[in-house]
């Protein structure tokens, strides 16, 4: 892992992979640590860039409240701190809003762009996730988990082993008890994440733009996903079988996300 002082702040990053440059934006308090496995897996196609968003893991928080514009100009300073002029930029859930910001406001730096279980805010904001910030740890994780698959009930996972295995994997990751740092840099990142509002903007992103949406997404619902894809002039709406996690429910999605980045 590396360090960039960019904006202000000291980001923990990491560069790995092979081919296409492809800069990787984390959903909501996901970590480089957290999401490895993802992580790995994009670096088997791509030049992989990712980090630690501001307050998170690693990275630095030297002001706790910030605006989703702030970071924006993180992404823009650790673009220039390795070098890139332009690359492919992708981000999931709050990750896919830090892209959008990015690619409205740089669009000169943005080859594909690919928007994942995402929302463009105004009337078409995500889950106010908000709302479940002061519950405990296993709560707001069981809350959360309700909302990213509107089928997992217990009728439905009873006949569905596989869906089963990924709610199991996912509560594990479930953060337990955090340091007071920990919560500072969590409640920050959900305060920049209710002003989140791009509708108005989306038209100035020219990059070709891949926008994947759940159908059973109580987090980001397709509508959501929708409203992106009828306001950027060169993108496609793919909805999956699946919830907010549909790239690992969905055979199809990964393997045609990878073939959209790629095509360079």
């Amino acid at each position: 892992m590396e360090r960039a002082r960019v904006n202000g702040v000291e980001l923990s990053y990491q560069r790995s992979g092979a081919g296409p440059r492809l800069l990787y934006c984390n959903g909501s308090g996901a970590t480089l640590a957290t999401v490895r496995p993802l992580l790995d897996v994009l670096a088997s196609s791509f030049d992989l860039l990712a980090f630690d968003q501001r307050g998170l893991g690693s990275s630095s928080l030297p002001d706790p409240e910030y605006t989703m514009a702030d970071l924006a100009a993180d992404v823009a300073g650790l673009l220039d701190h390795v070098g890139w002029d332009r690359c492919h930029l992708g981000g999931l859930s709050f990750g896919g809003m830090v892209a959008q910001e990015v690619a409205v406001t740089w669009p000169e730096r943005v080859d594909r762009l690919a928007l994942l279980a995402t929302s463009p805010g105004g009337a078409f904001a995500s889950y106010p996730l908000e709302e479940l910030a002061d519950l405990s740890p296993a709560e707001r994780g069981r809350r959360s988990l309700a909302l990213a698959d509107r089928r997992w009930t217990p009728d439905w996972l009873a006949a569905h082993p596989d869906d089963v295995a990924l709610l199991e994997t996912l509560a594990a990751a479930q953060p337990g008890e955090e340091t007071e740092a920990q919560r500072t840099g969590r409640l920050a990142q959900l305060r920049a994440r209710a002003g989140h509002d791009v509708v108005d903007r989306l038209e100035r992103i020219t990059a070709p733009t891949f926008v994947g949406s759940g159908a059973f997404d109580d987090i980001a619902p397709v509508a959501n996903g929708r409203a992106i894809a009828d306001r950027i002039r060169d993108a496609t709406l793919h909805v999956y079988q699946g919830g907010h996690m549909f790239l690992l429910q969905a055979p199809a999605a990964f393997g045609e996300l990878r073939s959209f980045l790629g095509d360079d």
